[in-house]
């Protein structure tokens, strides 16, 4: 098994909001190291987010997707006795956001027809209110792992 990882690289917190979760965000969306780009989505995102829900902090309806869209529970592939089996296993918090990050963003980039910024700030709202692609494939992800619960023995 191996060993915790000691030095984890987190990102600079973010200038304007000063969040470590939102720097970690704009560097997933970065495409080919255009990061001011990517800056201009994320924050074109949050002043949409600011016009559609009324005395609402953007950054708070973010750190409510992320925590809506991220999986709890997991299932991994694991071979025993050369039968291969889908075992449950609980989502380290790292990973939980890596997850929901990847999700939200992947849901918005699957739109079609308008700017990025108009795409992410409909599947941040949608996501905080528990609706939206992210969270559909969240709980897919937990019917999976339900649906295999009994092998949960076969753990690592």
């Amino acid at each position: 098994m191996r060993g915790k990882v000691k030095n984890r690289n987190m990102p600079q917190p973010d200038s304007i909001h000063g969040s470590t979760k939102l720097a970690k965000f704009i560097n997933v969306i970065m495409w080919d190291g255009k990061k001011e780009t990517a800056r201009k989505v994320v924050y074109g995102a949050f002043d949409i987010i600011k016009e559609k829900i009324e005395d609402a902090n953007p950054l708070e309806v973010f750190e409510l997707a992320l925590k809506n869209a991220g999986p709890t529970v997991e299932v991994r592939s694991r071979r025993i006795g050369g039968a291969n089996y889908q075992v449950p296993r609980d989502v380290r918090p790292e990973r939980r956001l890596a997850l929901a990050t990847r999700w939200i963003i992947d849901a918005a980039r699957t739109k079609k027809g308008q700017p990025m910024h108009l795409k992410l700030a409909d599947e941040l709202i949608a996501a905080s209110k528990n609706e939206g692609a992210a969270v559909t494939k969240r709980d897919n992800t937990h019917k999976m792992a339900e649906a295999n619960k009994a092998f949960a023995h076969f753990t690592w």
